[in-house]
């Protein structure tokens, strides 16, 4: 069975390394990226973002956050699944979650920046109604050395 859970202090090994796995798998993990995922309640959570774990009957197997980046404008981060729990929709359920999420905190703007090495990310991205958009490209882009594709999706 799938849950989507609220971050607790318990999950923060789990959101560590199940971000830190696909980062490993497809680049090199950045000194941002490393410094979020260590110390998530400094970096997220305590400048007004969120995160949720998804648990497969019980055990964490995919995390996703919120970044505040400004009032009313968070971005999608930290997105990612654990190959043994690929197959059950769990990227799926979390971005929905997200993004009810984001509604919820009454964001106004709501962005993400990826890398086409992520493909399979990028296709659920488009397919959840994400659109490519220059403006964030400009403003955001630069955040990681990764990052060819931003996007943003319309919250009205």
């Amino acid at each position: 069975m799938v849950s989507i859970v609220d971050f607790e202090p318990k999950y923060a090994q789990a959101f560590h390394d199940i971000n830190l796995q696909w980062l490993e798998e497809l680049f090199q993990p950045e000194p941002i990226d490393l410094e979020v995922l260590k110390n998530p309640k400094e970096h997220l959570l305590d400048s007004g973002g969120y995160i949720l774990i998804a648990l497969l009957d019980g055990e964490p197997v995919g995390a996703g956050a919120l970044k505040c980046s400004g009032p009313g404008c968070f971005e999608l981060t930290k997105m990612g699944v654990l190959p043994k729990a690929q197959g059950h929709k769990i990227g799926s359920r979390l971005l929905a979650a997200l993004v009810e999420k984001a509604r919820e905190l009454q964001a106004r703007e709501l962005y993400l920046l990826s890398s086409r090495k992520c493909e399979a990310a990028v296709h659920l991205y488009e397919r959840f109604g994400f659109v490519y958009d220059q403006e964030v490209m400009k403003n955001h882009g630069a955040n990681y050395s990764r990052c060819d594709v931003a996007m943003s999706y319309p919250l009205a």
